[in-house]
């Protein structure tokens, strides 16, 4: 009785695990298929750091297409979308509150990149 429960148990958790394998590769093809995809090897300069003045500049080595900044709970503070493509923009904020803010950069290619600024008040 106790090899027929134990062949049974391993039975089910092999079948549990080969669901969870499907499930799994299922949800990567998903997920390059509809997303954007991240591009790790694009220059970019944001500056100054620390953001002291409610204006600071972005430079990249390929043409952006949209920039946003996000509060750290995803409240956009700030949004632009190019017609014509720029490497070089400048971002104006309305009274910032001090904090981490989440750059988001969209290229032309459909590559995104996320980079994190710290805004200070000025001294």
């Amino acid at each position: 009785m106790k090899k027929g429960l134990i062949s049974i148990l391993l039975m089910l958790s092999a079948i549990a695990l080969h669901a969870q394998k499907d499930t799994a590769d299922s949800l990567r093809n998903y997920s390059s298929r509809f997303f954007f995809r991240d591009n790790i090897n694009t220059n970019i300069s944001i500056y100054p750091v620390p953001v002291k003045y409610n204006t600071f500049s972005i430079r990249a080595d390929k043409e952006m297409k949209q920039v946003r900044v996000t509060n750290m709970i995803g409240q956009d503070i700030f949004r632009v979308q190019y017609q014509n493509p720029q490497s070089f923009t400048k971002v104006m904020l309305e009274n910032p509150q001090r904090g981490m803010y989440l750059v988001t950069i969209a290229f032309s290619d459909g590559s995104r990149v996320v980079k994190k600024i710290m805004i200070e008040k000025p001294d």
